[in-house]
C-alpha cells in the first residue's frame, strides 16, 4: 500500500467521551458489561456528529458538537463617570470563568450604599459575550433501553435517516431515532420450546439505498435478505442465500465454522460480503445459487479445527468490509494480520499486512529452521513458546487477533483495531 506522503491523510485527536457504564440487572441477577459492541454513524445535521453505541442491553443516540465558550466581559459601569459614595464595583477587572461565572462573587456586585446622578444611566457599561474559543461536548440524545432479552450483536441505521435494527440472538427490532420507549419485533426466530432452537441471528444489516430491504446471518451458514413491505412480522424471507458442503466433507466442527460472523453490503447494494470462522464469501443479491468469489482466510487452520475448539478460538468472530469503490474486501485474522482481496473480475490480489507500525516486515528465518516467505504470506510474529504453524511455515500467535476493522466510504483508507491500538493504513 505505498503512496507518496504528500497526500496521506492527517488524522488528529478530536475528543473522547464515556458511552456506557457498568450496570446490574436486580431482576435477572446479571451484570451487564461497558463494553461497546457496535458503533454506527448517523447523518450529520448543523455541523454536529450522530452515533449510535450500544453494549450488551442498551442502546445510546449521541450528539457530538463543537461549542464556543463564551466568556463575558466589560462589567458593569464606566468607573471614570461613576459618582456616589461607593466605588465601582468592577473597576478592577477580574478573570471570568467559563459560561460567565466569577471566579470571585466580591467581584461584579454594587455596594449598598452606591447611587447613580440623575440622567447618567447612559454611564453604564452593558456586559459583552466574546466566544474565541470553541470545545466539543457529547450529549446523550436517547437511550433505547429493555428491548432485548439476549446480547446484542447488531445495530444498523436505514438509509431513510429515521430508523434503525437492533439484533440479538433470536430477535431483531425496529426503531424510530426519535421514539425511545417503543420499539417493533419484525424477526423472531425463537421457538415455543427452547429446546427446539437449532440456529440464531448472527448479524443484520440494512440495504444501504432500499429502506424496505435488509438482510441477517445465521449460525447456520445462511443470509436472509427480507422485504418489510411484505408483512409487519417477516417470518419468511425473500431470498436465502447458503453455501453447500460437499457431503464427504461434513465433521463435528462443520456447523462451527459455517457460522457466519458478519455482513456487509457493498455500497451500491449489489453484493453482500460474508465472513465465517474460514473464509469471505461475496454474494450477488440477484444469484441466490451460491456465492460469486470464496477468499480463503484461515484454511491453513482445518488440521487444527480440535485444538482451536480446545481453547475456544474458533469461536472467534471476525468482521469483514469493502472498499467504498467495491473493488477490494478485507478481513481480520490472528498474530494482528488481515488480509486484502481484490475482487474484480480477473483479479488475484490477495496480501496479508499486520496492524503494527510496520506492516510489511519480516521475520528473520532462525538458523536451525530456514523458512521462505512467499509473496503474500510476508508478515510473522513470534508466537508463544510452541506456537502454531500455517501453511508457509509462519508462526502465528492465537492470543493476539484483529477483530474488528472498517473501510473508509469513499476514501481508500482502512481502519484496524488490534489490542489497545487503532492503525490507520492509505492505499
Amino acid at each position: 500500500m505505498d503512496h507518496p506522503v504528500r497526500t496521506h491523510p492527517e488524522f488528529r485527536y478530536k475528543t473522547e467521551f464515556q458511552s456506557h457504564e457498568p450496570e446490574f440487572d436486580y431482576l435477572k441477577s446479571l451484570e451487564i458489561e461497558e463494553k461497546i459492541n457496535k458503533i454506527r454513524w448517523c447523518q450529520t445535521a448543523n455541523n454536529a456528529l450522530f452515533l449510535l453505541s450500544t453494549n450488551d442491553k442498551t442502546i445510546k443516540f449521541w450528539k457530538i458538537q463543537e461549542k464556543k465558550v463564551k466568556k463575558i466581559c466589560d462589567m458593569n459601569i464606566d468607573p471614570s463617570k461613576a459618582t456616589g459614595n461607593g466605588n465601582p464595583a468592577c473597576s478592577i477587572v477580574k478573570p471570568y470563568v467559563t459560561n460567565g461565572g466569577c471566579a470571585d462573587r466580591s467581584y461584579g456586585y454594587l455596594s449598598k450604599d452606591f447611587s447613580f446622578p440623575a440622567g447618567s444611566f447612559a454611564a453604564l457599561h452593558f456586559p459583552t459575550v466574546h466566544s474565541n474559543e470553541t470545545s466539543l461536548s457529547a450529549r446523550c440524545r436517547r437511550i433505547y433501553a429493555h428491548a432485548h432479552d439476549y446480547h446484542i450483536n447488531s445495530i444498523s441505521n436505514n438509509s431513510d435517516g429515521e430508523t434503525f435494527i437492533s439484533a440479538d440472538d433470536l430477535r431483531i427490532n425496529l426503531w424510530n431515532l426519535e421514539i425511545s420507549n417503543q420499539s417493533f419485533n419484525i424477526v423472531d426466530v425463537k421457538p415455543t420450546n427452547m429446546e427446539d432452537l437449532t440456529e440464531v441471528i448472527t448479524s443484520a444489516e440494512f440495504h444501504p439505498t432500499h429502506c424496505n430491504m435488509l438482510a441477517y446471518s445465521s449460525s447456520k451458514g445462511s443470509i436472509r435478505l427480507i422485504d418489510l413491505r411484505q408483512s409487519a412480522l417477516c417470518d419468511s424471507h425473500a431470498k436465502l442465500f447458503e453455501g453447500m458442503e460437499a457431503p464427504n466433507s461434513k465433521s463435528f466442527f462443520t456447523e462451527i465454522i459455517a457460522s457466519i460472523s458478519d455482513i456487509k453490503f457493498g455500497k451500491d447494494g449489489r453484493y453482500i460480503l460474508s465472513r465465517d470462522y474460514m473464509n469471505l464469501k461475496l454474494w450477488d443479491i440477484n444469484m441466490d445459487s451460491g456465492p460469486v468469489a470464496t477468499f480463503q482466510v484461515h484454511e491453513y487452520l482445518r488440521p487444527k479445527l480440535c485444538d482451536l475448539y480446545e481453547n475456544d478460538s474458533i469461536f472467534d468472530k471476525f468482521e469483514c468490509c469493502l472498499s467504498g469503490d467495491g473493488t477490494r474486501v478485507a478481513t481480520g485474522s490472528y498474530s494482528n494480520l488481515f488480509r486484502v482481496f481484490g475482487c474484480t473480475a480477473g483479479s488475484t490480489e490477495a496480501t496479508t499486512l499486520e496492524a503494527s507500525k510496520n506492516p510489511m516486515r519480516r521475520q528473520a528465518p532462525a538458523p536451525s529452521r530456514p523458512r521462505s516467505l512467499s509473496t503474500f504470506a510476508r508478515v510473522s510474529r513470534r508466537g508463544p513458546e510452541s506456537p502454531a504453524v500455517d501453511a508457509n511455515g509462519n508462526a502465528f500467535d492465537l492470543s493476539t487477533k484483529l477483530l474488528h476493522l472498517a473501510w473508509h466510504p469513499t476514501e481508500n483508507s482502512l481502519a484496524c483495531a488490534a489490542a489497545n491500538s487503532l492503525y490507520m493504513y492509505f492505499a
